[in-house]
């Protein structure tokens, strides 16, 4: 598997404010080892409101990445509103967080046993000059065949909880993933390739 690896180079005469509107730690960390500085204000939109329908997995993940952004930055117009969603598509079968292990395990077991893309929305929104931006990044992963055994003690473990796919991946050593093509940032929730490219018209 392909290690980490991005290069953003941020000066320190640059002054625009950023909010990250997530609560995920795993976005938070992303975001400050790329070099950004930010505060957290996560959204309190309702993503059960976002129901799947007939979007394919780029738009929903998209639709929803906005309506977090847009959602902060009501509150912070000012400000650049950075927010993410990230879902998983398995032969055009969109899936995102398990709501209970029996859902996680039913997941798992369909994900473990071919290749499947992972999505992730990116949207940067800042209302006092209208700015709103919405794209998607795609990598493919390759999973390693895992045991019912293994399954188990996964789902046991509780680290499929508010996870799009029910896992996430790791830098090094994948228990997981066999490899990937594509951005590994984009797997981890958010990414910085394509949130780097966005946001240069800013910075």
């Amino acid at each position: 598997m392909r290690e980490l690896s991005y290069s953003i180079v941020m000066s320190e005469q640059q002054q625009v404010s950023i909010i990250l509107a997530s609560a995920s730690p795993r976005r938070r960390q992303l975001l400050a080892e790329a070099g950004y500085k930010f505060k957290v204000v996560p959204s309190d939109i309702d993503e059960s409101a976002f129901p799947i329908t007939d979007a394919s997995a780029c738009e929903y993940a998209k639709r929803l990445a906005l309506a977090k952004a847009k959602n902060v930055a009501e509150r912070f117009p000012d400000c650049l509103v950075i927010s993410a969603d990230t879902v998983v598509d398995f032969n055009g079968e969109i899936i995102g967080k398990p709501a209970d292990a029996k859902e996680a395990k039913q997941i798992t077991r369909k994900l473990f046993s071919a290749p499947h893309k992972v999505i992730t929305g990116v949207a940067i929104v800042r209302l006092n000059d209208g700015t709103e931006l919405s794209e998607t990044d795609v990598t493919t992963v390759y999973p390693k065949k895992l045991t019912g055994e293994q399954i188990a003690k996964h789902i046991k473990g509780g680290t499929w909880r508010g996870k799009a796919g029910a896992y996430a991946i790791k830098e090094t050593g994948d228990e997981f993933v066999e490899r990937i093509e594509g951005s590994l940032t984009n797997v981890m929730g958010l990414p910085i390739e394509l949130l780097q490219k966005l946001l240069e018209k800013f910075l």
